[in-house]
């Protein structure tokens, strides 16, 4: 039922966030980071950083903000793919790979509703740590380089809130302003999903024993995170893109974009191409067990199990 696939996506999208969060936040920082600017050399190196500098909870920045809204998204596209999975098939027959690949496309064009304003909000307070320790890294080089004892004043970092940005947006730019780099977000999330329910669906068929009996669990679990994690590689250069679109802060001395064909000609010239693969494998160990974890959810379906004890309950 419709209920049940909501819960069982909002479910599965609350445990993968919550596991995977961390490094999401480390995906974002090296994305982000330009030449001759950079703070992190590897995931590694972003996440012992982050720790020494802003404490264990600081890997988590930002992460209210998807653990809120990760919720309607997961439950959108899960359910979205599966409504145009079944109106796409014809009388119960089996869906051709083509009517596969555009249920994808229509769960990704649903889902970023939701996805837009989330990624917007969760990459400003995933990035604030960044821009802030490369604001005092230069702070420090300048009063070292200063004859005069004291001349730099020490940078403060001054905590921002997801509220606070939405209520700045929304006053100076409208509803427009949390749908900043909606683009680049279509170009990712629509391949992405084209890319993703499709091989899900085929690689999980292999470890049917009889068509009209599931897969085993941790078929379903790895057919998720191969998958996912094959479909992040495969648009990592529109993640990049529109990480880049979608960061209102700057760090010092770095490239701001007017759009997306802007944004990729920069990136080209002045980081080359290897640039649209930052945070790769970063955003495919994100990816991987985010969407593994959601297929198990599926799998168990403890929605189903919660709404058929109701009745029970009440009675």
């Amino acid at each position: 039922s419709l209920p049940a696939k909501l819960i069982n996506g909002g479910i599965a999208g609350l445990i993968g966030v919550t596991c995977v969060f961390p490094i999401d936040l480390a995906k974002t920082r090296l994305q982000n980071q330009q030449n001759g600017q950079r703070m992190y050399t590897s995931m590694s190196d972003c996440l012992i950083k982050t720790i020494r500098s802003e404490g264990y909870f600081g890997m988590y920045r930002g992460a209210a903000v998807n653990l809120t809204l990760v919720t309607p998204e997961k439950a959108i596209k899960l359910a979205a793919n599966d409504f145009f999975r079944h109106h796409l098939s014809k009388d119960g027959k089996k869906l051709t790979l083509l009517r596969e690949m555009l249920a994808g496309c229509g769960a990704g064009t649903c889902q970023v509703i939701v996805t837009t304003p989330m990624e917007m909000l969760k990459i400003q307070l995933q990035d604030a740590g960044r821009i802030a320790a490369q604001k005092k890294l230069m702070a420090a080089q300048a009063q070292l380089s200063s004859s005069a004892a004291g001349a730099a004043e020490p940078v403060v970092e001054t905590r921002t809130t997801a509220m606070q940005i939405t209520r700045e947006l929304l006053r100076s730019k409208g509803i427009a302003g949390l749908y900043k780099g909606l683009g680049a977000t279509l170009l990712r999330d629509v391949p992405f999903s084209i890319v993703y329910f499709p091989l899900f669906a085929n690689l999980n068929k292999l470890g049917q024993k009889d068509p009209n009996v599931k897969a085993p669990f941790y078929v379903s679990f790895l057919s998720g995170c191969v998958a996912g994690s094959t479909a992040a590689v495969a648009v990592n250069p529109c993640d990049v893109i529109k990480t880049r679109l979608q960061s209102l802060q700057r760090g010092v001395n770095e490239d701001t974009y007017s759009g997306i064909l802007d944004c990729t000609k920069k990136i080209w010239q002045k980081e080359g191409p290897m640039a649209f693969l930052k945070g790769a494998y970063c955003r495919a160990l994100v990816i991987a067990p985010l969407f593994g974890i959601a297929q198990v959810v599926y799998f168990i379906g403890i929605a189903e199990f919660l709404l058929d004890m109701l009745p029970k309950h009440r009675a």
